[in-house]
């Protein structure tokens, strides 16, 4: 098995990714660095199992992807829709000597486009938060919010991830409150690692606007259930169908992400809460979230439980979803876990059994 990491070297989910492949006994990976296959690298061979790991935390590779003159400022909200058009292209070039893919070009292109997988998932049945038609800015955002009875939505940039551009809008008579990790400065938008309040309407309509041409997802608002004083929603990593690895995303606010200074929940705690049925049924929520994307080996999948813990719901599907530190599943974390399936079998056991074996 000749296994190839397409990833920023420095990065520490290659690193991880790497470890786990020499820990079972297989030869070290070969890296191909994204800024490599940017600039024109061969891609790997027909009879190579390539790993294609997140560009991002890089800034050259950025520059590289967003096809500009200048890397962006730290933190800068600047060319999403760029940023993905460079990723398609880039996985095309992986892809373009016949190497198998664990993620599949198709699949990362449909999970980075938010308004794509959203309407794959819900044409699969699985249970995803009604989202408005496309929107092309602020005043057109408020009028399909009004047709449709709602006061409280999430406002998402199509391709982005780790909540940047995010923001979550809640509307009133003479009211409008939004929260979101984005910082506004005269040089332009920031996404920060802590969420700011914006009531001035004109801010908030500032902002859509800003953001409208890059694409955005409006999905309604759900009320999640809570555990103790902050709500709750879980990172499920599935890996070949299988749900494995999960992990509490716990907040005093309405985005859970970790490096948002959120807290790991208590993953016992939240299952008591929701009891076995419900459990039970969630899991198999992320596996028929997964089983959209055949063609991956994993996909990390944010679920959400809704007050009184009963109803679920799907909030995203990842890409690169796999990076839960510590978490062990079965003595293995997320990436040995990946490594297992791959040499136990279920990786292909599960192609065929979703008619993607070659």
């Amino acid at each position: 098995m000749r296994l190839t990491v397409v990833g920023n070297p420095d990065n520490r989910r290659v690193a991880l990714f790497r470890r786990a492949v020499r820990a079972a006994g297989l030869p070290d990976p070969a890296v191909l660095p994204w800024a490599r296959v940017l600039t024109g690298a061969a891609p790997p061979d027909a009879d190579t199992l390539v790993r294609v790991d997140s560009p991002g935390e890089d800034a050259e590779v950025d520059r590289l992807l967003r096809g500009a003159a200048t890397p962006a400022r730290h933190g800068e909200l600047i060319g999403l829709a760029d940023t993905y058009a460079g990723l398609v292209a880039g996985m095309g070039r992986v892809a373009a000597g016949g190497a198998t893919l664990l993620n599949h070009p198709d699949d990362v292109a449909a999970l980075c486009d938010k308004r794509r997988c959203h309407a794959l998932l819900s044409a699969a049945g699985v249970p995803v938060p009604a989202a408005l038609p496309s929107v092309d800015g602020y005043p057109q955002l408020r009028a399909a919010m009004a047709a449709a009875g709602w006061h409280r939505v999430f406002v998402k940039p199509a391709h982005g991830s780790s909540a940047a551009g995010v923001i979550a809008l809640a509307v009133g008579p003479g009211r409008v409150r939004a929260v979101t990790p984005i910082e506004v400065t005269p040089e332009g938008l920031f996404n920060s690692l802590r969420l700011r309040g914006y009531d001035d309407e004109a801010t908030v309509a500032a902002l859509v606007d800003r953001l409208a041409p890059e694409g955005l997802h409006v999905e309604r608002w759900l009320p999640k259930a809570g555990l103790a004083d902050r709500v709750v929603d879980l990172r499920v990593v599935v890996v070949a169908g299988r749900p494995t690895h999960a992990v509490v995303r716990a907040a005093r606010g309405p985005m859970t992400n970790l490096h948002l200074g959120n807290a790991r929940g208590d993953l016992e705690a939240l299952r008591a809460a929701a009891g076995p049925e419900s459990w039970a049924a969630a899991m198999r929520t992320c596996a028929r979230a997964a089983a959209c994307f055949p063609r991956s080996l994993h996909v990390g999948v944010d679920l959400m439980f809704l007050l009184g813990w009963q109803r679920h719901a799907v909030a995203e599907v990842n890409a690169f979803g796999d990076l839960l530190p510590g978490v062990l599943a079965d003595g293995r974390d997320t990436y040995a876990e990946q490594v297992h399936a791959l040499t136990g079998g279920r990786w292909d056991r599960w192609r065929e059994e979703t008619g993607c074996a070659p």
